[in-house]
């Protein structure tokens, strides 16, 4: 059976092994900071065929992947429904949303992708500001101040000062999957980990939060251009 490779281990003060592979099919390998090499291995020797198997899906998505082109009539993501692009002769604004659908400028079209981020970027901190604000106000916690990131790895992360990152990609995704990552970085505020603990804050708050989590586990890749 073919080697697994590493490409980062990450060591922190948890007191778990943990491990994901990411959007390039990329192992990531989170440990204890006393973790022997001895020890990780044999942690992903248990987990060799979910690893491999997991890599290749990656690889074979990545392929059937084609690059976006902004052209009329594709279609793209936005909290969880498909709308149509639409070119038009028209100067501002550059890209317009209507519920229905996008309408692109046709003089910004080789600007497209860094004009729909920067309208995916803003509709992602308005909403997860929203969302934020109510799940911290139902749930009793407070949190610093929230950031919208651009990652591959991670979808969401909660600093040492309380302070909330989000990845913008999440706008693509329904509602509710959002809120799953919002109730998920609340809770970190309470529990820096992922221990019992935080888990059973997580299901005080989002009884149904699984649900939530597999579907970003198998539909998270689609959330990308």
């Amino acid at each position: 059976m073919e080697e697994i490779k590493i490409d980062r281990i990450i060591r922190s003060s948890r007191k778990t092994y943990g491990m994901e592979i990411n959007k390039k099919g990329e192992l990531i390998v989170r440990v204890p900071n006393r973790a022997s090499d001895k020890a990780i291995h044999k942690m992903l020797d248990k987990k060799k065929k979910w690893i491999l198997s997991k890599q290749e899906l990656v690889r074979k998505r990545c392929e059937q992947k084609h690059p976006r082109e902004f052209a009329e009539g594709e279609e793209f993501l936005y909290l969880g429904n498909n709308y149509k692009l639409y070119v038009l002769d028209r100067n501002r604004p550059h890209l317009h949303f209507n519920d229905n659908c996008f309408v692109l400028s046709r003089d910004a079209i080789e600007r497209a992708e860094s004009i729909f981020t920067r309208w995916y970027r803003q509709q992602a901190h308005k909403i997860f500001l929203e969302r934020t604000k109510h799940y911290s106000s139902a749930a009793g916690i407070r949190y610093n101040r929230i950031s919208i990131k651009d990652t591959r790895t991670r979808w969401g992360s909660c600093s040492g000062r309380d302070n909330l990152n989000f990845n913008w990609h999440l706008v693509m995704a329904p509602l509710n999957i959002i809120d799953y990552v919002v109730v998920h970085e609340l809770s970190h505020i309470e529990e820096k980990n992922h221990s019992k603990k935080f888990w059973d804050k997580v299901i005080s708050i989002m009884p149904d939060y699984k649900n939530h989590r597999n579907w970003l586990k198998e539909n998270g890749h689609s959330l990308f251009f």
